[in-house]
């Protein structure tokens, strides 16, 4: 290629990412599609990355961690995706930390941050989704209920991905029927479960077996019961703790499409430049060049889009239209990407050996999650555009 794919020739963190893929390199293609085949966690892999701090980049040094920026931690898991991998099975970690961070107590912060840095707790399991509610987030039943010192919950969630692999869970419930708040955001209240505890007393966790390797769950409340202490922020505050680390979910995730845009192609130039079908390689075929070549234009336009976001994120600035673009935008070209890889390998395509449907299938999840395309567009228009609410 006569232009690399990185963004920038001075990118700033164009070491994290050549220590990113020196580490990735020991977890190659077989490695995944041994777990892919067994639905089994990889448990090496986010041990490797833990051990290298890697899932500690966003939590400050005081706490252990790296203290580094959202530009950062994106890099590493753009890097991730971009060497074959997938960050999918420890992404979270990264993202539900910051509730805990910026809204934790003192000893909140004292007792998890640490832990969770240096790996002897890890925090990847996210409870916010019902099956009757879906994004409508406000609508969750899930209900948590005070007595004394501690809360009794009662409810379900769904699609809880990493929940069998996790210690602790970060739990969305309300605390005050929806019918006795002025406003549906109202009411709803953010704990730290820890499940090694819970499991058995309470909590049920169901596996979701899915098309891609991705480690979801249903799980069940039954009177479970939380430590007060455990009560993130203030009772009936939670929407807006939830709220705060979507930005960051987004642009993480949209990182993570980006890189996995970047495995398409680099896959799907180097076959077509390979392969030969008629005496000369496929690659100088019009119809096997553009749909790679418009890829590539799609996810260099997204890889700027995320920059931009991760930028004003890491400024402390508005950055709500910025992360949800990128997603949207990320999602779509690693989608293109992935199409333009099957098309071009064939039959190959489809063929394990060569990981282009795995990641096919991983990569296709994220125009559903963690929020449709089409609830993006909405956003966009009600709150950049100025048109009216449509929900």
């Amino acid at each position: 290629m006569d232009q690399p794919m990185s963004l920038s020739p001075n990118d700033s963190h164009a070491e994290i990412r050549a220590e990113v893929a020196r580490l990735c390199s020991r977890f190659p293609g077989p490695y995944w599609r041994e777990l892919d085949a067994r639905r089994a966690y990889p448990s090496e892999f986010v041990a490797a990355l833990t051990e290298a701090g890697y899932l500690a980049a966003l939590i400050p040094e005081a706490f252990g961690g790296s203290g580094l920026t959202l530009s950062a931690a994106a890099a590493i898991m753009e890097t991730i995706q971009a060497e074959g991998c997938n960050g999918a099975a420890c992404h979270a970690q990264m993202y539900i930390m910051g509730a805990i961070l910026r809204h934790g107590s003192p000893a909140q912060k004292q007792q998890y941050l640490p832990a969770i840095a240096d790996g002897s707790l890890r925090l990847q399991a996210f409870g916010v989704t019902e099956p009757s509610s879906g994004t409508d987030t406000t609508a969750l039943r899930t209900f948590a209920r005070r007595e004394g010192n501690r809360y009794i919950v009662r409810g379900q969630k769904i699609w809880t991905s990493r929940a069998e692999h996790s210690d602790l869970m970060l739990l969305l419930a309300r605390t005050t029927p929806r019918d006795q708040v002025e406003k549906k955001t109202q009411g709803l209240s953010v704990f730290i479960v820890d499940m090694r505890l819970a499991l058995g007393h309470g909590l049920t966790i169901r596996p979701i077996r899915t098309m891609m390797n991705h480690n979801s769950c249903e799980i069940f409340f039954d009177d479970m019961e939380i430590p007060a202490e455990n009560l993130v922020g203030a009772e009936g505050a939670g929407f807006r703790v939830i709220l705060d680390g979507m930005n960051a979910e987004r642009l993480l995730i949209a990182s993570e499409c980006v890189g996995d845009a970047k495995w398409f192609i680099a896959k799907s130039t180097a076959y077509a430049n390979d392969r030969q079908v008629f005496g000369r390689p496929i690659g100088q075929n019009q119809g096997v060049q553009f749909p790679i070549a418009r890829a590539y234009a799609q996810m260099r336009a997204a890889e700027l889009m995320v920059r931009d976001g991760c930028d004003r994120f890491d400024a402390g600035l508005p950055c709500g239209p910025e992360a949800n673009m990128a997603k949207m935008l990320a999602a779509e070209a690693s989608w293109a990407a992935g199409e333009a890889a099957i098309q071009t390998h064939g039959g190959f395509g489809f063929a394990e050996e060569y990981d282009i449907e795995r990641k096919f299938r991983e990569t296709r999840l994220y125009q559903v999650a963690p929020i449709s395309t089409n609830l993006i567009l909405s956003y966009v228009a009600e709150h950049v555009l100025g048109l009216p609410r449509s929900y």
